[in-house]
């Protein structure tokens, strides 16, 4: 016998919809159907200079080409957002700034990518990998305490293994441009896998800016975090747009408005359409890019 059916009475015979909140003053245009806060950051950086430049680039794993034909620009004193659906590329292309895609068995890379002028290809591993630093999705900070995090590139990168004494005012400092000193000043030495995980990825922030990166990427830092966790994130990455230039993936759209100066979408492969956030949100170009950011699909 199937189980009985419970019927739930509801007073009247339509339920009531809430009229739609009136839009806030400054908010920014409305990204997949909502309104979005306006940016963190002002959208004309007083200074800008190239850092990477991205010319004619394609990746495939064996027969099957996941970016096509790809030029972009990466300046100091903008973060770039790459957007798009689930399978377009976006890390591929990430992880190609700093040739961590060159690590999967199989894949192949053509065009060309230069760092201040020089092609990556010319670098060394270590050296390509200190200058452009990179922050994955899942905070993955070393199973040490929270000093020794911020201080392992710096140890790694002497001959001599420098003391903690030594290290202290650079650890600190690194701490405080990563906006996580206070929280953390009287816990240098527990674990680190004790932090939050907000807390975790900006020591992982920490840790990367620790060897100052002239680029640093950012695979999608927020989606494992919680709202205020996210904010602190956010309000980070433009605060160091200044110093380094920064390259992040993210899938939300609002966040992508929030913080990026210039928008890069992607869409099978293919960059679609590249500019400035206000223009990419507000008057796209490519019908494509309009149904996207309108939330069309995803």
């Amino acid at each position: 016998m199937p189980p009985p059916i419970r019927r739930i009475e509801v007073d009247g015979d339509r339920p009531s919809v809430a009229a739609p909140e009136a839009p806030v003053d400054g908010a920014g245009p409305a990204v997949g159907g909502a309104p979005v806060a306006p940016h963190r950051g002002a959208r004309q950086p007083t200074y800008v200079e190239e850092k990477m430049r991205i010319e004619e680039l394609s990746v495939a794993y064996g027969q099957k080409l996941a970016v096509r034909q790809v030029s972009l620009s990466v300046r100091k004193g903008e973060v770039l957002a790459l957007i798009g659906p689930s399978g377009c590329g976006k890390t591929t292309l990430l992880r190609s700034l700093n040739r961590l895609v060159d690590l999967t068995p199989g894949s192949s890379r053509a065009g060309r990518i230069s760092l201040e002028g020089v092609d990556i290809d010319a670098l060394e591993d270590t050296d390509l990998r200190r200058r452009v630093g990179m922050v994955f999705q899942q905070p993955n900070p070393f199973p040490l305490s929270v000093f020794d995090n911020v201080a392992y590139g710096l140890r790694e990168r002497g001959k001599r293994r420098p003391s903690r004494r030594t290290l202290s005012p650079a650890v600190e400092e690194t701490l405080q441009r990563a906006n996580l000193y206070e929280e953390v000043k009287d816990n240098l030495s527990h674990p680190a896998m004790s932090l939050s995980g907000g807390q975790q990825q900006r020591l992982c922030i920490a840790r990367s800016l620790a060897v100052r990166p002239h680029v640093l990427l950012l695979d999608e830092p927020c989606s494992a975090l919680d709202p205020i966790s996210t904010a602190a994130i956010e309000d980070l990455i433009v605060d160091l747009r200044s110093e380094v230039a920064i390259v992040i993936v993210t899938h939300n759209l609002q966040q992508a408005y929030r913080v990026a100066d210039r928008v890069a979408f992607m869409y099978l492969g293919d960059l679609v359409e590249y500019g400035p956030a206000d223009q990419v949100f507000s008057a796209p170009q490519a019908d494509r890019t309009r149904q996207y950011v309108a939330g069309a699909f995803g």
